[in-house]
């Protein structure tokens, strides 16, 4: 058994088997996914690394907007070129756990109020400056001030001060936080120079590639940084290219020609149809993104809960997950947080499609006439389908869904999280904490439903203090709870993450943690020769 799965490991890492095929021959044989994955990622490191070459990825989420500014990212083309510029003090990988980057180890108090980061010595920024403590100390000021409108906000505001002290950077919190090594792995972190506080948007990190063109809404070109402190396990290629495709089938159709080598966000409906394309394999792996509908809890008329619960109850994720996600995803339950993450209830009652409820809410609701919403196809793949397929589920309650399609360009910074209706997506964090912190803490900048709501803020604090697991997990269920039953997010379904690469890449790592293998596809692939 043992020999046949290392044979289709191989064949999976040469591009010649997908990913789920090779899954369920594993099944068949009775090995666990788990086990199956770990499996995978060996083999594509034996399979190389070939070094050279240029590496191009077709991608969607892309728009003139964009900035290299770190606290501005909003959506995948900015962040996924980030992660390949710059770097922060820890990496979450494939598994779950932390590896160190920027700093070399880190450890806490007893009480897990102060934290310590040794930071790693003799790593170089893009522009020949060794990067300091001094440089780690600045970058968290300026990703905790208000005034940047940073995304990493939300998560910052626990922190009390951040201090260099020798060649190590003390984290002194407001209140204890065991997870605080995990939030430094926000992709907003990255460690710039005098931490961005002078040129914010210069593209200057510490990663395996530099900028060297930077066209937003077009195309975004790095090359490779001779002076890599590590070299040996990324950035293979001697150039990467993301090239912004928002359409589909445009994007679809650039990768079997051979004009880019990868794409993300491969919408389910077709996927079977692209697995029939010779030389092309489906990348997909389950993890914490999920799709969403979101209401503006303090913009009238979604300031009243019962017109939330009528929207809520007017959703049929069953039917959403079967048509939009084709089977490649689960069934939200309108909080955002699934069985992917520790300390999961699962206990917690399922909502249902149920239109005598919605209809009851929204007569009590007082509205009268139709609700707006706001949708684009970069929202998420299949966006603009699962609102029209939204608008016939609610209909049959009597609500009108009157639903308006916005340009893909601009819509994360003209769309989400200004208009009072509106569907988006989230890639999910690497703990409740995180995605609790980032999007729905009242103090959170990408609160995106202008949820506030004190019992829930102080549940989030008092769980971070907590080392108790069962009672910490029976927090983040209270905390569920409330924003299923008073918060303005409809959460139909949880997404796999379905990218696809052609025959020419190889060291493709499957990564749960977000799409386009974790969003470091870039750096951790390579070019077979």
């Amino acid at each position: 058994m043992s020999k046949e799965l290392d044979y289709l490991s191989r064949k999976v890492a040469r591009g010649h088997l997908s990913r789920r095929d090779f899954l369920g021959r594993a099944a068949a044989l009775g090995v666990t996914t788990v086990f199956a994955n770990s499996l995978l990622s060996s083999a594509a490191l034996a399979e190389g690394p070939v070094k050279g070459g240029t590496l191009k990825a077709g991608m969607t989420g892309g728009a003139s907007t964009d900035s290299l500014d770190p606290a501005s990212w909003q959506s995948q083309v900015p962040y996924k070129f980030g992660r390949q510029w710059g770097e922060q003090l820890v990496e979450i990988q494939p598994d779950g756990k932390l590896e160190p980057k920027l700093a070399e180890e880190w450890g806490s108090s007893d009480d897990a109020k102060v934290w310590t980061f040794k930071i790693r010595k003799g790593v170089q920024f893009h522009d020949g400056k060794e990067m300091t403590p001094d440089d780690v100390v600045a970058t968290m000021e300026r990703h905790s001030d208000a005034n940047s409108k940073s995304g990493a906000l939300g998560i910052m505001g626990g922190i009390a001060n951040v201090k260099k002290d020798g060649d190590t950077v003390v984290f002194t919190l407001k209140e204890a936080n065991a997870d605080l090594p995990f939030l430094m792995d926000d992709y907003h972190l990255m460690i710039q120079p005098n931490g961005g506080k002078d040129k914010p948007a210069a593209g200057i990190g510490t990663g395996p590639y530099k900028v060297v063109t930077e066209e937003p809404g077009v195309r975004h070109i790095g090359e490779k940084f001779a002076n890599y402190w590590n070299g040996d396990k990324r950035g293979h290629a001697d150039q990467i290219e993301i090239i912004v495709i928002n359409d589909s089938t445009a994007r679809t159709a650039a990768l079997q020609s051979g004009q880019v080598h990868m794409i993300n966000r491969v919408e389910p409906k077709i996927v079977d149809l692209v697995k029939r394309v010779p030389g092309v394999t489906i990348q997909n792996v389950a993890g914490k993104g999920h799709y969403v509908f979101i209401a503006h809890c303090n913009t009238a008329p979604f300031d009243n809960n019962d017109l939330r619960l009528a929207l809520k109850y007017a959703m049929n994720r069953e039917e959403m997950v079967k048509t939009i996600l084709r089977g490649y995803g689960s069934i939200g339950n309108d909080f955002p947080i699934n069985k992917a993450y520790p300390l999961f209830s699962d206990d917690i009652e399922q909502r249902t499609y149920d239109p005598d409820k919605a209809a009851f809410h929204f007569k009590k609701s007082g509205h009268d006439g139709p609700v707006l919403l706001r949708t684009s196809d970069v929202a998420f793949p299949g966006a603009v389908d699962a609102a029209q397929l939204y608008q016939q589920s609610a209909a049959k309650a009597g609500i009108q869904i009157e639903v308006k399609r916005e340009p893909g360009d601009g819509y994360f910074t003209e769309v989400w999280n200004k208009q009072p209706f509106s569907t988006s997506y989230w890639g999910g964090r690497p703990t409740q904490d995180q995605m609790y912190s980032t999007a729905y803490l009242s103090t959170a900048d990408w609160n995106d439903t202008k949820f506030f709501n004190e019992k829930f803020d102080k549940l989030l604090i008092t769980a971070r203090a907590e080392l108790d697991e069962a009672k910490r997990k029976q927090m983040y269920r209270d905390m569920a709870v409330i924003v299923r039953d008073e918060g303005g997010v409809i959460v139909p379904m949880f997404n796999d993450f379905i990218d696809a690469t052609s025959a020419k890449v190889g060291g493709w790592v499957p990564d749960g943690n977000q799409e386009m293998s974790g969003g470091y596809a870039l750096s951790r692939c390579w070019l077979n020769a």
